[in-house]
């Protein structure tokens, strides 16, 4: 057995190839199968229909569920209102995380590096969940929140913010503005991680290079550093896109009653048991990502990664 062992791996280190291939074939039929497979099955079933009578899908070709989808105003106000959420939190993220991820790469010693990486990390051990339902206690009417700014005679402050037309609320757990900070709070690390390896990727010669042809530091992150990060706030923003663009349990255990589009799918899937027109809501984020995925690999997204 072990003679036949040895002539099997000896075989094998001999063709690499052929090595690599037996390695990643059960990733390969894995992701063939379930994930690309599942898709697959989502985009046939956008193309039934439901019989509006009897409640059973008719699997036959037609455009019926994307007419339906498209012909309706409110479906119209979740795609905008998603992708607006999206777009935003993308934004916010990026700014709040460059600064972060730039001390952390040019600025933390070896000694600082690692607790900042852990201080980064730390937040992603902890349950998704867990860390959604504390925010919606924290930003509670009766919440911590409240209590702090009471306490320092800022409450007037809040009350003006919840006071603002549509991002406002009866309170910042059941508004635009709390779902928004648990969305930024949430995706965070996946914006910092991508910003930071890019950085740690420019050349300190560069660096010295603009100082020593007269470039200020303003200039030189203008023209050198940020240039160079560039890709890596894009790769980041990939990640905060897609998730706020999917996510549909924040939307729903923070915030007011409007749908998003994870939502919209998980009640026409469940609730209505219109199978079909959940699976065209559903390649609406999968069309917006190809697009966006495209423009981030002509931005050099991908080399961040």
């Amino acid at each position: 057995m072990t003679n036949t062992l040895d002539k099997f791996f000896t075989f094998l280190f001999y063709r690499k190839g052929l090595a690599i291939f037996l390695l990643l074939a059960p990733l390969l039929i894995w992701l063939g199968v379930v994930y690309l497979g599942s898709l697959f099955t989502l985009l046939i079933q956008s193309f039934f229909s439901i019989d509006s009578f009897s409640g059973v899908i008719k699997r036959e070709f037609t455009l019926e569920s994307y007419y339906d989808l498209f012909r309706q105003s409110t479906n119209w106000d979740i795609i905008i209102r998603t992708t607006t959420m999206a777009f935003t939190v993308t934004v916010v993220s990026a700014i709040i995380a460059f600064p972060i991820a730039y001390f952390m790469a040019m600025y933390a010693g070896p000694k600082l590096k690692p607790i900042l990486y852990l201080g980064v990390m730390l937040p992603l051990w902890s349950s998704y969940l867990v860390k959604v339902y504390s925010w919606k206690l924290i930003m509670a009417k009766e919440g911590i929140l409240t209590w702090c700014l009471e306490e320092l005679g800022l409450l007037h402050l809040l009350d003006v913010v919840l006071s603002l037309p549509v991002i406002g609320g009866t309170s910042l757990s059941f508004s635009y503005i709390g779902m928004f900070l648990v969305f930024v709070y949430i995706w965070l690390p996946y914006m910092i991680l991508p910003i930071q390896a890019s950085l740690e990727r420019i050349p300190k010669s560069l660096l010295e290079a603009s100082s020593d042809l007269g470039g200020g530091p303003a200039q030189t992150f203008r023209k050198v550093v940020l240039p160079l990060a560039f890709p890596g706030v894009v790769a980041g923003s990939i990640f905060t896109f897609s998730l706020t663009l999917g996510d549909y349990i924040i939307p729903t255990i923070i915030g007011n009653s409007s749908y998003f589009i994870g939502m919209a799918v998980y009640t026409h899937q469940g609730t209505a048991g219109n199978i079909p027109l959940a699976a065209a809501f559903s390649m609406i984020p999968i069309i917006i990502m190809m697009v966006y995925l495209m423009i981030a690999k002509r931005l050099g997204a991908f080399d961040a990664l």
